[in-house]
């Protein structure tokens, strides 16, 4: 018998997905060359003659979807929204295009100008990363996202979405073959994965030299498998393990507010709220409206002793729930003393990626600000803000919580990197 890695039907799909892979990224680096410098206006044309079709062919991708959800087997009701396009969702991707359009043109950026002594002037200057790979999981509105973000920073890119929205995401990757047809521009600038299978996931994880940034999307699964298998740079973040804590000094309707938007907007997505921490000094009395707000909108709880000691039936929660990404309607609750007490619960816990505090006190802000290590903190707002079209990006290609390269939404200027250009009159070096 042979093992399962060295059955030849395993070895003949992934050299199958190897071929296909190779021939993509080769048409996509053929594609980055001339994308990497396309005039602005090109760029732009094909953004918005992209978002027209969208709006064309909404109906078409509207089926296309029904039918992907249809087909998924055992949805929560989470993933189910992740995955659901509904006709607001589709205007929302073409005004996404729209606005990248309409922001600067990244690429070409002079970043830093100095002169040495010697008369050489210096000149850092921002360049396209060349070929992305994106890996995604079930939300197909990505598909638009990514492809405008790379295109606009003049970056080719290959999307492998989710095999649950194959035929969501081939209608949308349609349209924005037709934007780039319009503007002259090569077709492979975006490509989506010609196969389903996994094991192109793999050829695309070991394509060094043909991909020189994968950028994943997607649950814990996912991200830490391409963090434990790639031979290619990674730009990703883990788990979304957001926190809001309300300080003693905050405005109760304030928080109330926050919160419940914080938490159950919409929450299957990473910048929702997974835990409340509360200040021991104001929970008796703003504890138990900050569960009936939430309960009401169905959601259920996990909380430590003090939390259950002033709202009685409060499920108890574990240490393991405290360090729950829940991306549902669940949230844990913990009591705290102060500003250093929310700090160290969210170092031990927290995955580095959104934190919130409410509070009417601004050193008690800013203590809580500069504490964090996490991408994005918030002072008095939803950690639902942490998205890149509210950043102003028009879109986000993904969060990133590394220390490398790039942190929180991920936009034009963390997907070009940059070169050095060095005039001189004549000089040598002695």
């Amino acid at each position: 018998m042979h093992p399962a890695s060295e059955h030849p039907a395993v070895n003949a799909i992934a050299q199958d997905a190897a071929r296909l892979l190779d021939t993509a990224a080769r048409a996509a680096r053929a594609a980055a060359a001339v994308i990497a410098r396309a005039p602005s206006p090109a760029k732009d044309l094909a953004l918005t003659q992209a978002a027209a079709a969208l709006r064309r062919n909404a109906a078409a991708i509207l089926a296309a979807n029904a039918t992907d959800v249809e087909a998924a087997p055992g949805l929560t009701s989470a993933f189910r929204d992740r995955l659901t396009l509904t006709p607001a969702r589709i205007e929302a991707m073409a005004v996404g295009l729209e606005e990248v359009a309409a922001l600067p043109d990244p690429v070409g950026r002079v970043l830093a100008e100095w002169t040495r002594p010697n008369g050489l002037v210096f000149r850092r200057v921002a360049q396209p990363l060349g070929v992305i790979g994106m890996i995604f999981e079930s939300r197909p509105n990505v598909t638009a996202d990514a492809a405008a973000l790379c295109l606009k920073s003049g970056n080719a890119v290959i999307l492998r979405g989710g095999s649950e929205s194959t035929r969501s995401a081939a209608a949308i990757h349609a349209c924005l073959a037709e934007g780039l047809r319009d503007a002259g521009l090569p077709d492979a600038t975006v490509q989506i994965a010609p196969t389903a299978d996994r094991a192109f996931v793999g050829a695309m994880l070991r394509a060094a030299g043909l991909i020189d940034l994968i950028i994943p999307r997607g649950g814990k699964g996912l991200v830490t498998r391409v963090l434990e298998e790639a031979r290619v740079p990674v730009l990703a973040h883990a788990e979304g393990l957001c926190h809001t804590y309300i300080h003693e000094a905050a405005d109760h309707a304030m928080a109330r507010s926050v919160l419940a938007n914080a938490k159950m907007r919409r929450t299957g997505v990473c910048g929702s709220t997974e835990t409340l921490l509360i200040d021991a000094a104001v929970a008796p009395t703003l504890l138990p409206m900050l569960v009936a707000d939430l309960h009401a909108l169905g959601c259920d709880f996990r909380a430590d002793d003090r939390a259950r000691a002033i709202v009685a039936d409060l499920p108890a929660a574990t240490e393991a729930d405290f360090a729950t990404e829940w991306l549902d309607a669940i949230l844990s609750v913990k009591v705290v003393d102060g500003v250093a007490d929310a700090l160290d619960h969210i170092r031990r816990f927290g995955s580095e990626h959104t934190e919130a505090i409410i509070t009417q006190d601004e050193a008690a802000a800013r203590d809580f600000l500069d504490g964090i290590d996490s991408a994005v903190g918030l002072w008095n707002a939803s950690t639902q803000f942490c998205d890149g079209g509210e950043f102003g990006f028009g879109a986000e290609i993904g969060i990133a919580t590394g220390r490398m390269h790039a942190r929180g939404p991920v936009g034009l200027e963390q997907l070009c990197t940059y070169r050095y250009q060095v005039v001189g009159t004549g000089q040598i070096r002695p």
